[in-house]
């Protein structure tokens, strides 16, 4: 039986701005767990053992937090935005 991949998009992006459009556009969208999938892309990109040590977190909780099952706390998400470099602005 042949298994596909899950499709990255962020394997094929080349610039940081690229990055940064996708996760915008995700962040925007209405169900909020499209922008924690997202996360979830870039942690795998960047790979998963290394987000997990620079974020504080094991392996195993870093896969929880971003399943798509469970609803990660926001201190979670917010040490992995940290570490993969994603800063958000608000505006008014």
């Amino acid at each position: 039986m042949t298994t596909l991949k899950d499709y990255n998009p962020f394997e094929h992006c080349e610039t940081q701005s690229e990055i940064n459009e996708i996760l915008l556009e995700c962040y925007q969208d209405d169900d909020p767990q499209t922008f924690i999938t997202a996360l979830g892309y870039l942690a795998k990109h960047h790979g998963m053992t290394e987000v997990a040590k620079a974020s504080g977190l094991n392996r195993e909780s870093l896969y929880k937090a971003l399943n798509g099952k469970t609803q990660p706390r926001w201190d979670t998400i917010h040490r992995l935005m940290k570490v993969l470099n994603v800063n958000m602005t608000v505006a008014a």
